[in-house]
């Protein structure tokens, strides 16, 4: 299976699964004013091993929070790797606002992070 973009822009119905570059080649830095974005990664354990209703439905839950904020710039589910990748405008606190929702509504979702050390 190959990654599912959400892209700019995030069309209402469900991405159907393409191939694509590498996410790094992919996945814009900066907004269209020239500022710097931010970005957070979530996994979902074992759902590419889900029947493809199950699968459907997760994403279709995820995109639908996406496409509450207007703040994401760049959404992509590589399936393979159960990885989302999300892309944000930069304001403080923005990557838990929406991480949070979509926590919620998968919530076997894991936001990926690290440990600062104190």
């Amino acid at each position: 299976m190959k990654p599912v973009e959400f892209g700019h822009g995030l069309p209402r119905e469900l991405p159907l699964l393409n191939p694509g570059a590498p996410l790094w080649q992919r996945v814009p830095t900066r907004d269209d004013d020239g500022r710097p974005l931010t970005d957070f990664m979530m996994l979902v354990p074992r759902l590419r091993e889900q029947p493809q209703s199950h699968i459907a439905t997760t994403l279709r839950n995820i995109q639908s929070v996406l496409e509450e904020y207007r703040d994401v710039v760049f959404a992509d589910f590589n399936l393979p790797i159960n990885v989302l990748w999300v892309s944000l405008k930069r304001r403080p606190g923005i990557a838990l606002e929406v991480a949070a929702p979509i926590r919620s509504r998968v919530p076997q979702a894991v936001l990926v992070a690290h440990k600062p050390d104190f």
